[in-house]
């Protein structure tokens, strides 16, 4: 298991490897003048020919395309020196600095990110645990009208888009009914109460929006294990239906479940741009948004970049995962 570990973290590696040299590529050597976008910014729309000049040179874009990407990969391990109009100390992690207001992007992921963390990890696990359970006890119940009800709801929630959802909850259960808080990001270290009555609303809808999905997935996965030799022969020597159902089937069942999980929970961490907007909680999502907008390619850049790790990243914990799901996978 361990040489696995080991090629796994090398093809990960590489993987994020190229996927920031496409990112560099995209945002800083693309169609777009960095340049010209940099000094509008900083001169207020008033940029001459000599500045940007001067901002291209500071820049490094008079550079060999290698050599621009060696300083912007070396900033990320050990920080670097930018030259936009003024001298900027960027330690490392450097992801550059905004062309905006000249802020270090590291500092403003650190800002915007722990909103985001918090969305995705308690939404996240939610719609898991309500989807695994009513995927479970929808197999549990095959063919009744329980079984079928479930499925009937997952199918209607899901054809749903998520935003309209979303869009809906907000103006009905908290504009015009008052029945949720204001939406917002506070610290749990400050305050753990406003930290989940600011959340909830986010939590709420994630949560039952998404664990329909995963009841359909879970469903499918019980009935196929539920027909095991084990399992049909542990009911036989008197293991009880629930048993059979929530300690031997579905741990198997949750191995192919866990891996769509990983994926989704990667894309959550990476940001939960329908949530943030429609919510009004700044987190990564809306920077990222906002920085569109604003033509802030380093910003664009890093989340973008940050986004990539992380799906690459929950890939290979998934595929760690598996000998210890399931006793029958080993790791080779």
């Amino acid at each position: 298991m361990f040489g696995y570990i080991i090629r796994r973290l090398f093809s990960a590696f590489l993987v994020i490897l190229l996927t920031s040299m496409f990112v560099f590529g995209l945002f800083f050597l693309g169609p777009s003048n960095v340049a010209a976008t940099f000094c509008q910014n900083a001169a207020n729309g008033r940029c001459t020919q000599e500045r940007m000049e001067l901002i291209t040179h500071q820049l490094g874009l008079d550079k060999s395309v290698v050599s621009q990407y060696e300083e912007w990969a070396k900033g990320i391990f050990a920080g670097r020196t930018i030259e936009m109009g003024a001298t900027y100390q960027c330690p490392a992690p450097c992801l550059g600095i905004s062309y905006k207001d000249q802020s270090n992007v590291f500092d403003q992921i650190k800002k915007y990110y722990p909103a985001t963390l918090s969305i995705a990890l308690v939404g996240g696990f939610t719609y898991l645990f309500l989807g695994v359970l009513m995927g479970s006890l929808a197999a549990r119940w095959r063919g009744t009208i329980g079984d079928k009800g479930l499925v009937t709801v997952s199918l209607l929630v899901s054809s749903l888009p998520y935003y309209l959802v979303l869009l809906l909850a907000w103006i009905y259960l908290y504009a015009k009914w008052g029945l949720f808080p204001d939406p917002g990001y506070t610290s749990p270290l400050d305050s753990p109460v406003n930290w989940i009555q600011g959340m909830l609303l986010a939590w709420l809808i994630l949560g039952i929006t998404n664990s329909t999905q995963y009841a359909r997935f879970s469903r499918g996965y019980m009935v196929e294990a539920l027909g095991e030799d084990y399992v049909r022969s542990a009911i036989a020597k008197g293991v009880s239906r629930n048993m059979a159902v929530f300690k031997h089937a579905l741990r198997v069942a949750i191995v192919p479940v866990v891996t769509i999980f990983g994926l989704d929970f990667a894309t959550l961490l990476s940001g939960t741009v329908f949530t943030e907007k429609i919510l009004g909680i700044q987190g990564i999502g809306v920077l990222a948004i906002n920085s569109i907008q604003q033509s802030d390619f380093p910003i664009i850049a890093a989340t973008v970049l940050i986004a990539a790790v992380l799906i690459v990243l929950g890939n290979l914990l998934v595929d760690i995962m598996y000998s210890f799901l399931d006793p029958r996978v080993r790791l080779a």
